[in-house]
């Protein structure tokens, strides 16, 4: 997305200060994504992390991804 040929513009009061941008529909959609993606690392942030190998074992066997393999 950070494309040099961006078509970003940007709305100025009377001073040249920004006050807004219009941004092309997919760059405010990847935006969007983008913030989900945030929004969801954000929420899952405190959850345990397991390993390829965990991940793996726990297949083999069965067990349930919130169940401890201990």
């Amino acid at each position: 997305m950070s494309d040099t040929n961006s078509q970003t513009k940007y709305i100025v009061d009377e001073n040249g200060q920004k006050t807004a941008v219009v941004l092309p529909i997919q760059e405010y959609e990847e935006l969007l994504a983008d913030l989900h993606d945030l929004a969801i690392i954000a929420e899952r942030r405190d959850e345990i992390t397991l390993s390829f190998e965990e991940i793996k074992e726990r297949l083999k066997k069965g067990i349930p991804e919130n169940q401890h393999l201990y």
